[in-house]
């Protein structure tokens, strides 16, 4: 009995020492990553906004421009947020579990990383990094920071999936999606616009659907790629936005969902709130 409570300790004690190592293991990609993203910070031109930029703009994205920014605000150089909810893990049957993540963006040159941490199973996590920097989609999960459960990047695919992500994203970020910062808009009926963004080589548009108080309720692609098994396959993709609150001098949302439009029906994969922003802005 002591030789069996013996081995039972020293096995706990290895499973401890390897999730440590595991969780030091991915917190030292994350610095890398990020620095790698931080090398490419630049300023913003022009330093602030200017609300006559908003002529000639649909008049559903110049309500919303006037409803979430001031006239002569500094330009957003960089954003950090903290966020929380619920993931599903499920391919064929929901299977949701709770997350935390931290999220890092600069504007130009375009970059960020979405670092995650998914209660997979007691004290066991799944760790995702989705990201883009210098005009690469990156994709990384791994079991505990040992194992890695996917691994994409490098392809068109994957570069145009996180470009979407990044200007679907946007709404935390508004400055980044003012014309003069390399967004085309494009009226599409009184309530949506088309937004169109090239970056490296990669072009994307996705469509904007805005509410009565114009901000915006939805952002939608008509096709984008996610991860089937080993594979990328193309879906309509979604994102649904509420809770608009001011935050250094912006209205943005709070409280989002994103989901897959699959032929089988809408596929939420992604619910959750954020707990918290802060941003860096040009010097005024």
């Amino acid at each position: 009995m002591k030789i069996a409570l013996l081995v039972v300790a020293v096995l706990g004690v290895v499973l401890v020492l390897a999730l440590l190592y595991g969780r030091s293991r991915w917190q030292g990609g994350t610095r890398q990553l990020r620095t790698a993203i931080l090398a490419g910070q630049m300023k913003a031109e022009p330093s602030h906004y200017d609300s006559r930029e908003l002529m000639g703009l649909p008049t559903p994205v110049r309500r919303y421009f006037e409803s979430v920014l001031t006239d002569g605000q500094p330009m957003i150089l960089k954003m950090e947020m903290e966020q929380e909810g619920s993931f599903n893990m499920g391919e064929s049957a929901p299977q949701w579990k709770p997350f935390r993540a931290s999220q890092l963006n600069v504007m130009r040159v375009m970059g960020f990383d979405w670092d995650a941490t998914i209660a997979m199973m007691p004290g066991v996590p799944v760790f995702v990094h989705d990201a883009y920097v210098g005009g690469q989609g990156i994709l990384q999960a791994e079991l505990a920071g040992l194992y890695s459960l996917a691994s994409i990047s490098g392809s068109p695919e994957a570069a145009q999936g996180e470009l979407m992500r990044f200007l679907a994203e946007g709404i935390w970020y508004p400055t980044r999606l003012l014309p003069s910062q390399g967004v085309k808009w494009e009226a599409m009926d009184e309530r949506s616009a088309r937004a169109t963004l090239i970056d490296a080589g990669s072009r994307c548009s996705l469509e904007f659907y805005f509410g009565d108080d114009g901000y915006v309720e939805r952002v939608r692609a008509a096709a984008r790629y996610r991860t089937v098994g080993t594979k990328l396959e193309a879906a309509p993709w979604e994102c649904r936005l509420w809770n608009y609150q001011m935050r250094d001098g912006m209205r943005v949302p709070l409280e989002g969902e994103v989901s897959w439009l699959l032929p089988s029906g809408v596929w939420p994969y992604w619910r959750g709130r954020v707990t918290q922003v802060r941003y860096e802005f040009m010097e005024k």
